[in-house]
């Protein structure tokens, strides 16, 4: 059967939802003329409009870890009348598979996890050699012999838009390193901002444009890098909204992150990066690109999953070494 009007239950994080669309493409290349709509919560929905595999994004008004089973199933009345033939639900809450069920959409796949038997019909066992998060989502992809497994994530940017951002602020002969150095999750994810400084002043040195980038709550680091700088970088950290930093990525030659949803985004636009990863594994969530290259340790301690260090050193991320990263960023 070719469902006509599939719902996907999306991820709240960021970089999750970018790896997520190598699914819709999935689905997409499937079931060509099938309708897809994505749930996910407000702040991811800019990355979700940038994805044309996706026909309607619908915003869900929740808070990390909220429940309110009522607002949710207020939302599931008005999703019934889609008349949805199939949900699947990315993330393994019980919380996350409540829609699907109220809506009562008669296939909702998903993976078994917190008590769902009875929200989630269409049960997939998690393959444990499935490490990698785009290969789990993957899993929950309908099945079929032509599926086309090796598509890269892509969303839409707007250089124009990107370009009237930046009106008066970059030269047209230089070329453009963007850099991100916040990271939501914890600082055992951020390499040390003087690194970043580093990089940045060696760029500038070379005749390059540097461009900062991040949400509002990376401003004091913006700040410390303008310091570390004396100003010569374009600092729009927390000056920009999601759809707008796409954007402006999208100008750029090469992009210098940690392991962070804007390295993601990156990857999406196929430009030239380095990830920097700490605390994390970048053979779980690496960038879906080509052209990235990782900078990781694997230190005997890594990965180790935490917000802060447990050992109060990072060396994951202290010993790699600005010069390191130069050599394969400019």
């Amino acid at each position: 059967m070719n469902p006509k009007k599939i719902l996907i239950i999306g991820p709240s994080w960021l970089g999750d939802m970018v790896i997520a669309q190598k699914l819709f493409k999935t689905i997409k290349d499937i079931y060509p003329n099938s309708k897809l709509h994505v749930a996910s919560p407000a702040w991811t929905i800019p990355l979700v409009s940038r994805m044309p595999e996706v026909d309607q994004s619908i915003s869900l008004p929740f808070s990390h870890g909220e429940l309110n089973i009522l607002k949710r199933y207020q939302i599931a009345k008005v999703l019934r009348l889609e008349g949805y033939s199939q949900a699947i639900v990315l993330t393994n809450s019980f919380k996350s598979a409540l829609i699907p069920f109220f809506a009562g959409i008669p296939k909702r796949t998903g993976f078994l996890g917190e008590m769902r038997f009875a929200l989630i019909n269409d049960c997939i066992k998690k393959d444990p050699s499935l490490y990698r998060t785009v290969d789990q989502f993957l899993a929950l992809a309908p099945k079929s012999k032509n599926t086309k497994v090796s598509l890269s994530t892509s969303l839409i940017s707007k250089p124009s838009q990107g370009k009237r951002i930046l009106a008066g602020k970059l030269s047209r002969f230089k070329k453009v390193l963007g850099i991100a150095p916040g990271a939501e999750y914890g600082e055992s994810k951020r390499w040390p901002i003087e690194y970043f400084a580093d990089v940045a002043n060696e760029a500038i040195q070379n005749g390059w444009e540097v461009i900062s980038l991040g949400s509002a709550n990376d401003q004091d680091l913006g700040k410390t890098l303008d310091r570390l700088t004396k100003n010569k970088v374009i600092n729009l950290i927390g000056k920009t909204k999601l759809g707008e930093v796409i954007d402006v990525i999208s100008l750029c030659q090469s992009f210098l992150s940690n392991d962070s949803g804007l390295m993601h985004v990156a990857a999406s636009l196929n430009i030239k990066q380095v990830a920097i990863f700490g605390s994390s594994d970048p053979k779980k969530t690496p960038p879906l690109s080509r052209h990235a290259k990782l900078a990781y340790l694997g230190l005997s301690c890594s990965p180790c999953f935490e917000r802060v260090c447990p050992l109060q050193h990072t060396n994951c991320l202290k010993n790699i070494r600005p010069s390191e990263i130069i050599k394969k960023l400019i």
